[in-house]
């Protein structure tokens, strides 16, 4: 006959312990095992890769010190080579007829154009013709050659002239009636400064 195991405790932890069997047990203790092993491994794995990390993070400042360094050497090289050439170019002297021109030049190419355009522009009515723009940046002067129809529009061109905030002043410089044209405009210059009022 088989033994029968009659059990009417109630069931828990201890129950489960008791009724445990031996290949169980040892199935447990083995799982766990493993899983210990796992984590230490995992662990080991984890500080070889920060290690790993560190090592090259070093090796990648040790090559960026030496790019520098590197590049510092070929700036310095060539502010030598551009040093001693612009110790040659020192030695050069400009003739001062040709310093002159190249100064003009250089006045030149600065005027303020645009300003210029826009206060000629904005103070010129219908009325008047303009002729011709002609600016002397060495004495920051503009001379406006016109036409209107009388003196009165004139005088309120130059006037017109006067309001703009881009000109210090304008003056009448020459005027006379062209006797040629059946119309008999007046033609006029203006001179106009500018700069600081």
């Amino acid at each position: 006959m088989r033994t029968m195991r009659i059990d009417f405790a109630a069931p828990g932890w201890r129950r489960a312990w008791y009724r445990l069997q031996p290949a169980a047990l040892a199935g447990c203790v083995l799982g766990l095992a493993l899983c210990a092993g796992a984590g230490w491994y995992g662990y080991q794995m984890v500080q070889q890769q920060r290690a790993r990390a560190a090592l090259l993070r070093e090796q990648d400042r040790q090559q960026r010190r030496l790019l520098q360094q590197q590049q510092l050497q070929q700036v310095q090289q060539r502010q030598g080579a551009q040093g001693a050439a612009a110790l040659q170019a020192a030695k050069v002297q400009i003739p001062e007829a040709q310093a002159k021109a190249i100064n003009a030049a250089v006045l030149q190419l600065n005027l303020p154009w645009r300003d210029m355009q826009e206060a000629v522009g904005a103070a010129t009515p219908a009325n008047i013709a303009l002729l011709a723009l002609e600016p002397d940046p060495g004495k920051q002067m503009l001379k406006i050659s016109a036409e209107a129809k009388n003196a009165d529009d004139m005088i309120a061109y130059i006037e017109q002239l006067k309001q703009q905030e881009f000109f210090a002043g304008a003056a009448l410089s020459r005027h006379e009636i062209s006797d040629t044209d059946p119309n008999r405009p007046i033609r006029f210059q203006v001179e106009a400064t500018w700069g600081a009022r």
